[in-house]
Protein backbone atom coordinates (compact mmCIF):
# COMPACT_ATOMS: atom_id res chain seq x y z
CA UNK A 1 0.00 0.00 0.00
CA UNK A 2 1.48 3.51 -0.82
CA UNK A 3 1.13 6.39 1.31
CA UNK A 4 -1.54 7.90 -0.99
CA UNK A 5 -4.04 4.83 -0.26
CA UNK A 6 -3.26 4.92 3.26
CA UNK A 7 -4.29 8.81 2.97
CA UNK A 8 -7.38 7.65 1.40
CA UNK A 9 -8.02 5.21 3.77
CA UNK A 10 -7.42 7.21 7.02
CA UNK A 11 -9.59 10.44 5.20
CA UNK A 12 -12.70 7.74 4.50
CA UNK A 13 -11.98 6.59 8.61
CA UNK A 14 -12.48 10.00 9.73
CA UNK A 15 -15.23 10.91 7.46
CA UNK A 16 -16.93 7.97 8.60
CA UNK A 17 -16.46 8.68 12.51
CA UNK A 18 -17.37 12.41 12.08
CA UNK A 19 -20.66 10.52 9.81
CA UNK A 20 -21.12 8.59 12.74
CA UNK A 21 -21.10 11.22 15.43
CA UNK A 22 -23.71 13.62 13.34
CA UNK A 23 -26.07 10.68 13.42
CA UNK A 24 -26.03 9.97 17.05
CA UNK A 25 -25.77 13.73 17.67
CA UNK A 26 -29.74 13.65 16.03
CA UNK A 27 -32.70 13.98 18.58
CA UNK A 28 -34.46 10.59 19.60
CA UNK A 29 -37.56 10.31 19.84
CA UNK A 30 -38.22 8.79 23.30
CA UNK A 31 -40.52 5.35 22.79
CA UNK A 32 -43.52 4.86 24.75
CA UNK A 33 -44.89 1.75 25.78
CA UNK A 34 -48.24 -0.07 24.55
CA UNK A 35 -50.10 -3.04 25.40
CA UNK A 36 -52.77 -5.05 24.61
CA UNK A 37 -55.21 -7.50 26.20
CA UNK A 38 -56.13 -8.56 22.59
CA UNK A 39 -52.55 -10.47 22.01
CA UNK A 40 -49.09 -10.15 23.41
CA UNK A 41 -46.94 -8.22 21.24
CA UNK A 42 -45.50 -10.53 18.17
CA UNK A 43 -48.14 -12.94 18.69
CA UNK A 44 -50.67 -14.32 16.56
CA UNK A 45 -53.82 -11.87 16.10
CA UNK A 46 -57.29 -13.81 17.50
CA UNK A 47 -59.66 -14.54 14.31
CA UNK A 48 -62.08 -11.82 16.26
CA UNK A 49 -59.21 -9.28 15.40
CA UNK A 50 -59.28 -10.68 11.74
CA UNK A 51 -61.21 -9.29 8.51
CA UNK A 52 -62.26 -13.15 8.49
CA UNK A 53 -63.43 -13.13 12.03
CA UNK A 54 -65.31 -10.21 13.70
CA UNK A 55 -63.30 -7.16 12.43
CA UNK A 56 -63.26 -6.26 16.18
CA UNK A 57 -60.33 -3.23 16.66
CA UNK A 58 -58.34 -4.40 19.29
CA UNK A 59 -58.05 -2.28 22.23
CA UNK A 60 -54.58 -0.85 23.16
CA UNK A 61 -53.16 1.05 26.16
CA UNK A 62 -50.46 3.74 26.62
CA UNK A 63 -48.17 4.61 29.33
CA UNK A 64 -44.64 6.39 29.12
CA UNK A 65 -45.85 8.96 26.97
CA UNK A 66 -43.95 12.43 26.77
CA UNK A 67 -45.14 15.52 28.68
CA UNK A 68 -45.61 17.52 25.46
CA UNK A 69 -47.98 14.67 23.63
CA UNK A 70 -51.44 16.02 22.79
CA UNK A 71 -52.53 13.11 21.15
CA UNK A 72 -51.67 9.94 19.25
CA UNK A 73 -52.22 8.84 15.26
CA UNK A 74 -52.08 5.27 14.27
CA UNK A 75 -50.83 3.51 11.22
CA UNK A 76 -51.81 -0.38 10.94
CA UNK A 77 -50.52 -2.40 8.02
CA UNK A 78 -49.22 -5.65 6.40
CA UNK A 79 -45.70 -5.70 5.85
CA UNK A 80 -45.43 -8.64 3.58
CA UNK A 81 -47.06 -7.77 0.68
CA UNK A 82 -45.74 -5.63 -1.98
CA UNK A 83 -48.24 -3.52 -4.05
CA UNK A 84 -47.84 -3.00 -7.98
CA UNK A 85 -43.96 -3.83 -7.28
CA UNK A 86 -43.44 -1.08 -5.33
CA UNK A 87 -42.50 -0.16 -1.86
CA UNK A 88 -45.84 0.26 -0.65
CA UNK A 89 -48.27 -2.22 1.19
CA UNK A 90 -52.20 -2.84 2.01
CA UNK A 91 -52.70 -0.43 4.86
CA UNK A 92 -55.33 -1.70 7.21
CA UNK A 93 -55.89 1.60 8.96
CA UNK A 94 -54.96 4.85 10.03
CA UNK A 95 -56.08 7.34 13.11
CA UNK A 96 -55.18 10.47 14.66
CA UNK A 97 -56.39 13.14 16.55
CA UNK A 98 -56.75 10.01 19.72
CA UNK A 99 -56.41 11.95 23.37
CA UNK A 100 -53.30 11.29 25.36
CA UNK A 101 -55.74 11.81 28.14
CA UNK A 102 -57.63 8.79 27.49
CA UNK A 103 -54.69 6.46 28.15
CA UNK A 104 -55.18 4.35 25.08
CA UNK A 105 -58.08 3.32 22.61
CA UNK A 106 -61.22 0.54 24.09
CA UNK A 107 -61.78 -2.53 21.98
CA UNK A 108 -63.97 -1.81 18.79
CA UNK A 109 -64.03 2.12 19.09
CA UNK A 110 -61.97 5.25 19.30
CA UNK A 111 -61.93 7.65 22.07
CA UNK A 112 -64.54 10.90 21.80
CA UNK A 113 -62.48 13.41 19.48
CA UNK A 114 -60.23 10.71 17.48
CA UNK A 115 -60.27 10.43 13.63
CA UNK A 116 -60.67 7.37 11.38
CA UNK A 117 -58.70 7.39 8.29
CA UNK A 118 -59.42 5.45 5.17
CA UNK A 119 -58.04 2.01 4.86
CA UNK A 120 -56.52 0.56 1.31
CA UNK A 121 -60.21 -0.28 0.51
CA UNK A 122 -60.99 3.88 0.73
CA UNK A 123 -63.28 3.60 3.69
CA UNK A 124 -62.46 4.80 7.03
CA UNK A 125 -62.26 2.60 9.68
CA UNK A 126 -60.15 -0.26 11.56
CA UNK A 127 -59.79 -3.26 8.48
CA UNK A 128 -58.44 -6.34 10.37
CA UNK A 129 -55.80 -8.95 9.12
CA UNK A 130 -56.41 -10.93 5.86
CA UNK A 131 -53.35 -13.04 4.98
CA UNK A 132 -54.54 -16.24 2.98
CA UNK A 133 -54.47 -19.54 4.02
CA UNK A 134 -50.61 -21.06 4.07
CA UNK A 135 -47.98 -21.67 5.97
CA UNK A 136 -46.39 -18.32 6.63
CA UNK A 137 -47.44 -15.98 8.72
CA UNK A 138 -48.19 -11.56 7.82
CA UNK A 139 -46.70 -9.76 10.30
CA UNK A 140 -48.68 -7.08 10.91
CA UNK A 141 -47.59 -3.53 12.34
CA UNK A 142 -49.68 -1.12 14.26
CA UNK A 143 -47.37 1.90 14.19
CA UNK A 144 -48.50 4.98 17.40
CA UNK A 145 -47.09 8.16 17.07
CA UNK A 146 -47.16 10.79 20.08
CA UNK A 147 -47.92 13.89 18.62
CA UNK A 148 -47.81 17.46 20.23
CA UNK A 149 -50.59 18.76 18.41
CA UNK A 150 -53.26 17.46 16.68
CA UNK A 151 -54.20 17.13 12.56
CA UNK A 152 -56.27 18.98 10.62
CA UNK A 153 -56.56 16.55 7.88
CA UNK A 154 -59.52 16.07 5.29
CA UNK A 155 -60.87 12.30 7.00
CA UNK A 156 -62.18 11.37 2.82
CA UNK A 157 -59.25 12.33 1.28
CA UNK A 158 -56.10 11.78 3.50
CA UNK A 159 -53.66 9.25 2.28
CA UNK A 160 -50.75 7.57 4.75
CA UNK A 161 -48.41 9.78 2.97
CA UNK A 162 -50.21 12.57 3.91
CA UNK A 163 -50.74 11.86 7.10
CA UNK A 164 -47.37 10.96 7.67
CA UNK A 165 -46.36 14.20 5.95
CA UNK A 166 -48.82 16.63 8.48
CA UNK A 167 -46.74 14.38 10.94
CA UNK A 168 -43.92 15.63 10.10
CA UNK A 169 -41.78 17.46 12.75
CA UNK A 170 -44.84 17.25 15.40
CA UNK A 171 -43.65 14.11 17.00
CA UNK A 172 -42.87 13.21 20.62
CA UNK A 173 -42.34 9.64 20.55
CA UNK A 174 -43.09 6.50 18.66
CA UNK A 175 -43.72 3.15 19.46
CA UNK A 176 -44.90 -0.13 17.44
CA UNK A 177 -47.37 -3.24 18.35
CA UNK A 178 -46.80 -6.22 16.03
CA UNK A 179 -49.37 -9.09 15.73
CA UNK A 180 -48.79 -12.22 13.12
CA UNK A 181 -51.76 -13.77 11.59
CA UNK A 182 -52.67 -16.36 8.84
CA UNK A 183 -55.52 -17.57 7.08
CA UNK A 184 -56.76 -21.16 7.83
CA UNK A 185 -58.00 -23.50 5.34
CA UNK A 186 -61.67 -23.87 6.58
CA UNK A 187 -62.53 -20.21 6.21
Amino acid sequence: MNIKDLKILLALGTASVIGLSAVHAQPQLAPFKVESTAFPDGGVVPEKYAMRGENVQPAFSFTGLPDNAVSIAIIFHDLDVSLGGGTDDVLHWTAWNIPVGAGGIPEGVLPEGSVSGNNIRNQPGYMGPGAPAGERYHHYVFEFYALRENLDLDVSSTSRDDLLAAMEGKIAAKAAYVGRYRGTAQQ
